[in-house]
């Protein structure tokens, strides 16, 4: 008999969707890990708009992009649903509430230099997002996680990133590899045939319109910022800049995280020593992306160097400069390879591939949530170093106690009370703020 939680529901309509991408994009705190099981809590738990194995297959190719998985995986649900249109607005919901958030806190800590209230204002929201991932990670391996090569794999993936760092799309490629050519160790997926169909259906010539449609909206704003502003303005080598990285951050906004702070700080001076970090902590914090942190860097690289406009026009162009070229191509992605992997779901050797990629990403997923977990419990973490092994490890000492209270409380209220996403966030947030403002942490 077929598990009736697990079979979709009829296609909602799109302003139903509005409202739950809209309600997405404001609650989607706690970096990758957390957006994801946000979103699978509403579309696959709650709504039953896809199944489960379809939103897996889905993750599984976002998994395998540049740029950030959980926006993109949005995007791909949001082109299931309602096609090209389905998939523009819940790609730009999840960025918007994001961007606006993190271009206000841009716009403070250039004029002002003190982002203080930053900490007060989310300390109890890092709790509930934490127990929020859990509760994902624990249903997606559950249904994931099916046979013991499964449970090796996210094993292994999990060993592999966080102890000895290895890159992330390595792990992906051993992973398919495996599944690939160890195809009869995983269960055939039937296809549900009740799902909606794919929207499109691919063809070379659809291609080829839509690179030439995305790369001109690429191009467009970058080219009328150099006409209007000069091309020897900073907004011309920042958006070449941010495009390359828009194409090379594979594994997540960390992969490349070093490289730009290098970069933006030694090579064209548009951050001063340490600002970057302080970029990337108003980033973890704030909804969105992690990868948002470009649109900080693009923020004070024109507040800096606005040329003939006055800083906070400079800060807002840079920023939205930054943040277009960056998500522009993650749509170019989703609706020129989405129709292609929907016709694969019935291929047994690329569908086990897929499974691989499944069992690993729960790996992934697990570093994911282990990382924020250690860096939100513990106020400093170093790294542990020893032959190949290349770890985060916190300094035990530094607990911090308050904010392991409230993670504990937040559990609770996730696995016992089983009170809803919103209300844990809502009451979290508010006794995260008393205790930071009673002083007791």
């Amino acid at each position: 008999m077929t598990d009736t939680t697990q079979r979709s529901v009829p296609a909602p309509s799109f302003s139903e969707a509005l409202a739950a991408w809209a309600k997405i994009g404001l609650l989607s705190f706690g970096g990758p890990a957390g957006q994801i099981a946000l979103m699978h809590r509403v579309v696959v738990d709650e709504k039953r708009w896809i199944s489960e194995p379809r939103f897996l297959h889905a993750l599984n190719f976002c998994m395998l992009l540049p740029g950030p998985e959980a926006m993109q995986l949005a995007t791909y649900v949001g082109w299931l649903l309602h096609g090209w249109r389905g998939g523009i607005a819940a790609g730009a919901l999840f960025i918007i509430p994001g961007f606006f958030v993190i271009l206000a806190l841009a716009l403070a800590y250039a004029l002002f230099q003190d982002t203080a209230f930053i900490p007060v204002l989310f300390f109890g929201l890092k709790a509930a997002v934490l127990a929020i991932v859990v509760q994902a990670l624990m249903k997606i391996a559950s249904r994931a996680l099916k046979i013991p090569l499964s449970w090796l794999l996210a094993g292994a993936a999990f060993i592999a990133i966080y102890v000895f760092s290895v890159p992330f799309p390595l792990i992906v490629l051993a992973a398919a590899l495996i599944g690939f050519f160890l195809s009869d160790l995983f269960p055939k997926k039937p296809v549900d045939e009740d799902e909606q169909a794919s929207p499109v259906q691919p063809s070379f010539a659809r291609g080829v319109r839509l690179i030439v449609l995305f790369g001109a909206l690429w191009a467009a704003p970058v080219l009328l910022a150099g006409l209007a502003l000069g091309f020897d303005s900073v907004f011309v080598p920042l958006s070449a800049f941010m495009s390359k990285m828009a194409v090379v951050t594979f594994g997540g906004a960390y992969a490349v995280l070093a490289y730009v702070a290098q970069q933006a700080v030694e090579t064209y001076a548009w951050l001063n020593p340490g600002e970057m970090l302080d970029g990337l902590a108003l980033a973890e914090t704030t909804p969105g992306p992690l990868v948002l942190v470009l649109t900080f860097v693009g923020s004070l690289a024109g507040f800096r160097d606005a040329g003939a406009l006055p800083p906070v026009g400079g800060a807002v162009l840079g920023a939205f400069l930054t943040t277009w070229v960056t998500f522009i191509p993650c749509f170019l992605w989703i609706f020129l390879g989405a129709p292609y992997m929907e016709r694969l779901r019935a291929n047994q050797r690329l569908s086990a591939a897929l499974s691989a990629i499944t069992a690993a990403v729960v790996g992934v997923v697990l570093n994911l949530a282990v990382w924020f977990a250690v860096h939100a419990l513990f106020a400093r973490v170093g790294t542990m170093e020893a032959g190949p092994v290349d770890m985060s490890w916190p300094d035990l000492s530094s607990l911090n106690v308050w904010m392991l209270a409230l993670s504990v409380f937040a559990f609770v209220l996730v696995f016992w009370l089983r009170t809803g996403m919103a209300v844990t966030l809502l009451v979290c947030g508010v006794a995260g703020v008393v205790v930071k403002l009673s002083g007791l942490a």
